[in-house]
């Protein structure tokens, strides 16, 4: 009984051992003397400090990370400029001057932080003479001077090759189980997006193609610290593909499908990515796939969404382009410098103009005085044009309001309930600004992000159009 006791003993104590098992980095830099140094790691869309520790009189410091902490991570001083390494199961040990200096910085012990140093001085070279040669081959290729200089094209496009297969190479050589072998190729492709956008663009549907291959379930994603990029560089090479608007949006929704597909099992991964890519669309004004992308998920039972994100979404499926606009009485405290008692509207639908532009807002919201004051001052322009505008406001004091809304000339009103206003509920409003553009028939035709692209689109139909 006493050896089975002795026994459980050591066993919990050999598991505690495990379960807190450490890797180090040692690092000795003269130029940190008394500074603070931190670690770093990335997780999903953040980051999250590991380790802390002053260093010391000779420059020397040591940090300490979980045995299963794997992905990107980066140290910093107090200029907080970041010295990116790799976790990886291996303890490491660097010298150097200070840690912005990169050049200065060397990796005596670490195998695959070695590796990594090494990928991250010699791909930039030859990225950069990479594109050096494919700038001359566009040239050998397209100008008659140099068309018939045969020799030379041949040997820029041997080196071209030469230069692939070497980057290749150096990745295939990568030891498989590594977390260098996912992050460097991820890298590459990320880094390179903006390069093959402007230069290579023959490239460009492979690059896309790699992007749809991601798999957004892998855990490795989001401890890379280039999640965000990933999502980010992935819709903007399509943007910047050349092809036609109508063409963009169709490759962003077959890039959503493929994306959000296996997302279906990892909810909390798919509620990330989601609202991450929602947020994106919105700020670049592709609406159109804002919409795939939330009555894909609202519509198909096996994606989990969270309550959040889910009203978010219903924006879209209530409230969605083309949809008549839900309509609201006036009436309570409603100003109208414009109208006058007799021919103020009662409702939305007895407005009758062109356009109508309907806000979200509040006094407490930051940019929503700036915004409607420069509303107000073009609102006689907009006016003449056929814009009306109806101000909704989320106040809930009377006179806070009404001080407000006095030196605005368009239509303003407030039922004082804020968020549970029921006009508020009907739009799916959970942010302010928000603004709802229709036509004449009520029907949404564009909900600007912001009030640049409000702006932008008065200027192109309503002032370019009419001259």
């Amino acid at each position: 009984m006493k050896l089975k006791f002795i026994s459980s003993l050591l066993l919990l104590y050999f598991l505690n051992l495990s379960l807190n098992a450490q890797h180090n980095i040692h690092g000795s830099f003269p130029g940190l003397v008394g500074q603070q140094v931190k670690l770093v790691s990335f997780k999903n869309l953040g980051i999250k400090t590991i380790d802390s520790i002053k260093v010391d009189a000779k420059g020397d410091f040591k940090l300490q990370f979980p045995e299963d902490q794997v992905g990107m991570a980066y140290l910093a001083a107090e200029d907080n400029k970041p010295f990116i390494i790799v976790l990886d199961g291996e303890d490491i040990v660097m010298n150097g001057q200070v840690l912005s200096y990169t050049q200065d910085v060397n990796i005596l012990e670490g195998k695959q932080n070695k590796i990594f140093s090494q990928f991250a001085t010699e791909h930039p070279r030859r990225e950069q003479t990479y594109s050096a040669w494919d700038f001359l081959d566009k040239i050998y290729t397209q100008d008659s001077l140099f068309m018939v200089q045969q020799e030379a094209k041949l040997a820029i496009e041997k080196e071209k090759t030469r230069i692939q297969q070497e980057d290749n190479a150096f990745l295939n050589s990568l030891e498989k189980d590594t977390y260098l072998s996912y992050y460097l190729p991820l890298r590459k492709l990320v880094s390179q997006v903006r390069t093959i956008a402007q230069y290579r663009f023959t490239e460009i549907p492979t690059s896309i193609e790699s992007f749809r291959n991601l798999d957004y379930t892998d855990e490795r994603l989001y401890t890379s610290g280039i999640l965000k990029e990933s999502i980010e560089n992935h819709f903007w090479l399509i943007e910047n593909s050349g092809k036609e608007l109508s063409q963009v949006y169709e490759e962003m929704k077959i890039s959503v499908d493929a994306m959000f597909k296996p997302l279906a099992k990892d909810t909390d991964k798919l509620n990330l990515v989601a609202a991450h890519l929602l947020k994106l669309l919105e700020e670049r004004s592709m609406f159109e796939v804002a919409e795939h992308l939330s009555l894909k998920l609202l519509n198909d039972k096996k994606y989990n969404i969270h309550s959040d994100l889910k009203l978010e979404l219903e924006r879209y499926r209530s409230v969605k382009l083309g949809q008549k606009a839900p309509n609201f009485k006036l009436k309570g405290d409603v100003f109208a410098p414009a109208y006058t008692k007799k021919n103020m509207p009662k409702s939305l639908n007895d407005i009758k103009a062109k356009n109508t532009l309907i806000i979200f807002g509040s006094s407490w919201c930051p940019a929503c005085p700036p915004d409607l004051m420069k509303i107000a001052k073009q609102y006689p322009q907009w006016k003449e044009l056929g814009l009306e505008v109806v101000f909704i406001s989320l106040d809930e004091d009377k006179d806070t309001f009404k001080n407000f809304v006095k030196p605005f000339p368009f239509i303003s009103f407030s039922d004082y309930k804020k968020w549970e206003s029921p006009i508020v509920k009907d739009y799916y409003v959970n942010a302010t600004p928000s603004f709802f553009l229709l036509d004449d028939k009520k029907e949404i035709i564009i909900r600007p992000n912001s009030l640049n692209h409000l702006e932008a689109w008065v200027d192109w139909y309503l002032i370019q159009g009419k001259k």
